[in-house]
């Protein structure tokens, strides 16, 4: 489950992108380049060679804190950190300690700013795509429910369109194509565009299909918490895993009257057990209803 590649897009304000990537810099021992391109990246080079970007986007509000208060910010102070190609059990401890360093040097998330999840898709098949696809849509409510995703981004991760599951569903496609030219069915714009709208859900395949070859996961708010940004990594690579390792998976969505109890046994199934887990399983379940414990007792 933990073994998947991975990559990491966390968005940020209240620094400027120079401050963060010379925050990082100090931490990963790296130097900086400036590449001047559209983006104004910032790239941090690290001693493995691995390069940690600092861009900007547009969907970020830009502030700042000024004598206590949060205040409005140039376009510098609009930072995305873009991770190189990460794995868990190497990479995590480095990336919540440099989310801990960003948020030290004065970086801070509003309700505009998201994280997305990169996983390599290497390793799928037709079917573990349409178990993708179907899983998300069967946990579409709990998900945004449990996440918290802000009215302000909903339209950069919009749920799993019923449409499209229904005919995945229907059709049953074999291939890889098939899939795909149901994926873009709607759309007049070109598939190679690279901000396709299609890509704007909490599962985006147009990164798998005309991207980098990773599916994105990104129904998930900034955070500079380190340890929620573990608890949704976690998250992304369970769901990837029991797509990739289940024969089937429904879209119908389960009976949820005890939403606590549902998402800890639903963690407690796609491996979230033990010890281990215990605080991505809490940061998971702490915004829903009823009782983690009892399915039938009132919360």
């Amino acid at each position: 489950m933990l073994t998947t590649r991975f990559g990491i897009e966390v968005e940020l304000t209240g620094i400027t992108r120079k401050q963060a990537a010379k925050t990082a810099a100090a931490f990963l021992g790296g130097r900086i380049e400036s590449s001047g391109d559209y983006y104004d990246t910032h790239k941090v080079i690290a001693p493995d060679g691995r390069i940690w970007k600092f861009m900007s986007d547009g969907s970020i509000r830009t502030q700042k804190k000024e004598n206590g208060r949060i205040v409005a910010a140039g376009r510098e102070y609009s930072v995305e950190l873009v991770s190189p190609i990460l794995t868990y059990r190497e990479d995590i401890e480095t990336l919540q300690e440099l989310i801990r360093r960003l948020c030290k040097a004065g970086g801070f998330a509003n309700t505009s700013c998201g994280i997305h999840i990169h996983i390599d898709g290497a390793d799928h098949t037709p079917r573990s795509i349409r178990n993708f696809i179907n899983i998300i849509a069967s946990k579409n409510d709990l998900f945004y429910k449990a996440l918290q995703i802000e009215p302000d981004r909903m339209r950069f991760c919009k749920k799993m369109d019923a449409a499209l599951v229904e005919k995945m569903n229907r059709r049953k496609p074999k291939t890889m194509a098939a899939i795909e030219s149901i994926w873009y069915e709607g759309y007049s714009e070109s598939r190679s565009t690279h901000y396709h709208n299609s890509r704007y859900h909490f599962l985006n395949l147009h990164s798998f299909f005309n991207g980098n070859g990773t599916i994105e996961l990104r129904g998930f708010n900034s955070e500079l918490h380190a340890g929620k940004i573990r608890s949704y990594i976690v998250l992304a690579l369970a769901l990837n895993h029991q797509a990739l390792t289940q024969k089937c998976a429904s879209s119908k969505k389960p009976q949820v009257e005890n939403e606590k109890f549902a998402m800890r046994t639903y963690l407690n199934r796609i491996g979230l057990i033990g010890d281990e887990f215990k605080n991505c399983r809490e940061h998971l379940c702490k915004h829903l209803d009823g009782n983690a414990a009892w399915r039938f007792r009132a919360a």
